[in-house]
C-alpha cells in the first residue's frame, strides 16, 4: 500500500509504535504521566493517533522507554515530523465552519481517517454513501443538511467528495468498499427524479467494478437492528492502527475504536447476510432508475433493447 498523502497514518503508526513501547517497559499510562509531568489523557491521545505530536514528548517517551536503536529513534522522529504534515484534503476543508447537526465539527477528520484505510464497510439508511455519489446528488444532499453554509462551502465539499472518489479508481490497490443500502435510498427522491436517474445509474455502474460490492435491503426484510441509525467501519492495515467505527448524528460525528467494532462487524454482517446479492440488487437499482428517468429515455433505452 503506497504512502498515503495526510497526517492521519504517521499519527496511528506513531501511536501504536508508543503503545507497543510503553507495554515494553511494563508502564501504565498513569506512570508515564508522572514522569512526564502531563497528564495519562494526554499519553492515551498520542497512542490513539489524536492530536499532533510534539518532538519534545516524543524524545521524552523514547528515553523513559530506553529506546537505543537508532534506526528505531529515527522512525519515530520521521513519524513525528510526517504528522505534522497538511492533508491533500484541507485545501478543500480549510475556512469551512462547523456545523454540528451534521457531523461537520470536525470536516476533515473522516477524510484523514478514510485516505488511510485499506476497505470502507457501511450500512446506509438516508442517502447513498459519499463515495458513490454523482456530483449533482452530492450537491442535493449537502445543501439540504448544510443549510447555514454558503454556496462556496457546499461546493467545496462537493469537490471534496468527489476527488475522495479516486481511492476506488485511481488508488493501487483501490480502496475497497462495501455497502449495504436500505431501499429507502432508492426510493425517496433528492433534488429531483432526474438526479435520481442520473444517481442510481452511476451506483449500479460502479457496483460492477471488482472492489466495490453493494447491496440492497429491501422493505420487505422489515425492520433490523441496523436501522438504530447509519454506520461505516473502516479498516487499516496493523501497522497503521485499529479498525474504526464512525457514527453521524445531530451531537456530531462519534468515532468508536476498538472495544465497540467487532460489535458493529456483527450486525453489518447480519443485514448483509438479509440483503439482495449484489446482481439483484443491481437489478433493484435499475427499476429505481427507470421509474426516475425521463420518458424519452425510457423510449430511448426500449429501443436499444434494454
Amino acid at each position: 500500500m503506497p504512502t498515503a498523502q495526510g497526517p492521519a497514518g504517521p499519527r496511528r503508526r506513531l501511536g501504536v509504535e508508543l503503545r507497543q513501547l510503553r507495554r515494553r517497559a511494563d508502564l501504565q499510562l498513569v506512570e508515564v504521566a508522572r514522569e512526564l509531568d502531563c497528564s495519562a489523557s494526554k499519553i492515551s491521545r498520542l497512542e490513539n493517533g489524536k492530536g499532533i505530536p510534539r518532538m519534545p514528548d516524543v524524545v521524552a517517551l523514547m528515553r523513559l522507554y530506553d529506546v537505543t536503536d537508532e534506526e528505531l529513534q529515527a522512525r519515530l522522529k520521521q513519524l513525528v515530523y510526517d504528522s505534522r504534515e497538511q492533508g491533500w484534503w484541507e485545501r478543500y476543508t480549510d475556512g469551512v465552519h462547523a456545523e454540528r447537526f451534521f457531523a461537520m465539527n470536525a470536516p476533515a477528520r473522516y477524510t484523514a481517517l478514510e485516505t488511510e484505510a485499506i476497505r470502507v464497510r457501511s450500512f446506509e439508511v438516508a442517502w447513498v454513501h459519499g463515495l458513490l455519489q454523482a456530483p449533482e446528488y452530492a450537491r442535493a444532499v449537502l445543501e439540504a443538511l448544510l443549510t447555514e453554509r454558503t454556496g462556496s462551502e457546499v461546493e467545496r465539499l462537493v469537490e471534496l467528495r468527489m476527488r475522495r472518489q479516486e481511492a476506488l479508481t485511481q488508488r493501487t490497490p483501490p480502496l475497497q468498499l462495501e455497502v449495504v443500502l436500505d431501499e429507502s435510498v432508492l426510493s425517496r427522491v433528492v433534488g429531483s427524479p432526474e438526479v435520481m436517474a442520473a444517481q442510481l445509474r452511476l451506483l449500479r455502474e460502479r457496483s460492477e467494478l471488482p472492489n466495490i460490492i453493494v447491496r440492497v435491503l429491501p422493505f420487505s426484510i422489515g425492520l433490523h437492528r441496523a436501522h438504530a441509525g447509519p454506520f461505516q467501519i473502516l479498516e487499516f492495515p496493523d501497522q497503521v492502527g485499529a479498525d474504526v467505527v464512525f457514527i453521524e448524528g445531530p451531537a456530531g460525528d462519534t468515532y468508536e475504536n476498538e472495544s465497540d467494532v467487532d460489535l458493529y462487524k456483527d450486525v453489518l454482517a447480519d443485514v448483509a447476510d438479509r440483503a439482495l446479492d449484489p446482481a439483484a440488487s443491481r437489478e433493484i437499482v435499475q427499476r429505481y432508475e427507470r421509474k426516475y428517468a425521463p420518458p424519452e429515455e425510457h423510449r430511448y433505452g426500449a429501443a436499444r433493447g434494454s
